[in-house]
């Protein structure tokens, strides 16, 4: 639903209105004269145009009746018999009640469009020192794009030359600029702030990450809940059994003489109003629609309203550690000499040394020692997979894993930082092991509240990680999780949620990385963090742009609040069809008020839905 036809709909009911205050005025004076029952009948067409081609269309794809076409008999009865005014309101609020439909349908593609702004159609290319405006789609893996300041980063790369700051708010939801330097991973769509760099693709653009999110909300906008897809299948028969009721009722009456012909036809028109099931076929879809929309404007986004569903009677909460628990970002606790060397050299030596590396721990090392003069005569040298090596005059610097020796206190010295939870980077001279540097992975900001909030819920969490022991101890410890498990491989990590599925019923599961990609698969829910990599994206049902684990808990509450809303709308919607059926059996309703009252429910319906718009 564009904004443009969302306009046009709400246009034709505004009309309506206006012709059927206008044909009410003249009624009073002329009572049903023939212009009159023209501006009744203008009412009709115009207000029910958008519905009578949307049933007419959809009756003719999947060769069924439906709701807009048993309205519209309804309608069309009333005229007949001589309620123009019945038959003109009754089309104008099935009409309005689709306008509202519409603005929640066209709520939740703003919504959910707005988690990105999509990168533009072109690049400039740089090759051979020459800039060359390309399409992006002809752009190729290792092909160079330099970004001027204030343009959209148009591939998924890698910067090779310059720096800069990046608003990655279209895809991240994080408002504060990023820094990124030579080597550093930048997406499509983040807008370039501060200088010009220069960006080597690295994935085809049909796989960047602003394509897949794309296909995501194109996914999510086309999924249906199995609530809605069950009421879909239902409308279709109910629909025949309401014109097969209102036919009966219209004739055989008369046959017996329990009724006379005009009174008995006056009925079956009431049974084509108030039996259609138009309040009950709204009582999930505009639900849904909200829903996701709720959660698109907090940078959640929800792969359909199955995905919505499915969180409802969840019993236990697998976590990953690394970047779902933890940030994922090293942080240095400890930088210390064993031997005798002084401190103050040593980081200075240290700091010389990692600033030549753009390796995270190396980062994290300079970010930890702040300023170092460079040392004249360093040459440094990366050693993929180890660290980094130096030459010093007649000294051999090794910073990382590399082999060594050690004494007995330098064993039991790092054996205790290990036993902490710390990672651990070797500091070595000429050989021999003369320092370490302690890095430690901190818990995000509010995990702790987010474990009591699933607590609360009665939801069990669970740590997976294949970390060792103490790592994990420590970090469920910080944490307040009772249940942890380390040194877990992929395949054990769906083990155990299997096990936890046959245990306690169904589990979520909260990842980020690769390995966490079969564990997310088998989860009966899985959640992948915005910052996490393709496959766990791919894989997740649903996906937290802003990278916020605090966002759990809320969608726990989101779809709890859908399903309690779509009761309340089915529950609602089926006692008004039977208390109408029941009223106009024994004669005790009229038409005017069999529309009022079954057009009426489905409003409230609607309106009672889009009240997952907020909070």
């Amino acid at each position: 639903m564009t904004k443009k036809q969302l306009i046009i709909e709400t246009s034709f009911v505004i009309v309506s209105i206006i012709l059927i205050i206008a044909a009410f005025i003249l009624q009073q004076f002329y009572d049903n004269t023939w212009f009159v029952i023209l501006l009744f009948g203008l009412s009709f067409a115009i207000g029910g145009y958008a519905k009578a081609k949307e049933g007419i269309l959809a009756t003719i794809e999947n060769k069924s009746l439906n709701v807009e076409i048993l309205m519209i008999l309804a309608a069309l009865a009333a005229f007949f018999v001589g309620s123009y005014e019945e038959g003109a309101i009754l089309i104008l609020i099935f009409s309005l009640s689709g306008v509202l439909e519409s603005y929640a349908t066209s709520k939740s593609e703003k919504e959910l469009t707005s988690l990105l702004k999509l990168a533009p159609k072109t690049a400039i290319q740089y090759k051979d020192g020459k800039e060359t405006e390309v399409d992006i789609q002809d752009l190729k893996i290792s092909d160079q794009v330099i970004v001027k300041v204030g343009q959209q980063i148009p591939v998924d790369g890698k910067i090779i030359k310059g720096s800069t700051s990046l608003d990655q708010s279209a895809i991240t939801g994080e408002y504060v600029p990023v820094g990124k330097h030579v080597g550093d991973e930048v997406f499509a769509g983040s807008i370039n702030i501060e200088q010009t760099v220069i960006v080597e693709t690295t994935k085809n653009p049909k796989d960047s990450v602003v394509q897949k999110i794309v296909d995501f909300v194109q996914e999510a906008q086309e999924n249906k809940t199995q609530s809605q897809t069950l009421i879909n299948k239902i409308e279709k028969y109910y629909v025949y059994i309401v014109i097969i009721f209102a036919v009966l009722f219209m004739f055989v009456p008369p046959l017996f003489g329990w009724l006379d012909a005009q009174e008995s036809f006056r009925r079956g028109v009431v049974v084509l109003v108030v039996g259609s099931p138009c309040a009950l076929v709204a009582s999930i879809t505009p639900a849904m629609l909200a829903s996701l929309s709720n959660a698109a404007k907090k940078r959640i986004l929800i792969k359909g309203g199955q995905a919505l569903e499915n969180l409802i009677g969840i019993k236990a909460v697998v976590f990953d550690k690394t970047g779902t628990i933890t940030s994922g970002v090293p942080k240095v606790v400890d930088i210390r000499a064993i031997q005798t060397e002084d401190l103050d050299q040593l980081n200075q030596i240290v700091c010389a040394i990692e600033k030549q590396s753009n390796h995270p721990l190396a980062k994290a090392v300079v970010e930890h020692l702040k300023n170092c003069d460079d040392i004249d005569g360093l040459e440094t040298k990366e050693i993929s997979g180890k660290g980094m090596q130096a030459h010093l005059k007649d000294d051999t610097w090794q910073i990382g894993k590399f082999e060594a020796k050690s004494s007995e206190h330098c064993d039991r010295a790092l054996a205790q930082a290990k036993k902490k939870g710390y990672s651990i980077i070797n500091i070595i001279k000429n050989g021999e092991i003369i320092g370490y540097i302690a890095l430690t992975d901190s818990i995000r900001d509010n995990v702790k509240e987010v474990i009591k909030a699933l607590k609360d819920q009665n939801i069990t969490p669970v740590l997976l990680t294949g970390d060792h022991e103490e790592t994990a101890k420590i970090i469920s410890l910080e944490s307040g999780i009772e249940h942890y498990e380390a040194n877990c491989m992929p395949e054990d990590k769906v083990n155990r949620i299997k096990a936890l599925q046959k245990d306690l019923g169904k589990v979520l599961m909260v990842g980020d990385g690769i390995n966490d990609a079969p564990a997310l698969a088998s989860a009966d829910v899985s959640v992948a963090m915005g910052a996490g990599t393709d496959v766990s994206l791919e894989t997740s049902d649903i996906v937290f742009m802003n990278n916020q684990i605090e966002n759990l808990p809320q969608t726990l509450k989101l779809a709890k609040r859908m399903r309690s809303i779509t009761v309340q709308n089915i529950i609602f919607s089926i006692s008004v069809i039977l208390l109408l059926m029941i009223t106009n059996v024994f004669g005790l309703i009229d038409l005017p008020l069999g529309v009022v009252a079954h057009e009426g429910s489905t409003i409230l319906v609607i309106l009672n839905s889009l009240r997952l718009l907020f909070k």
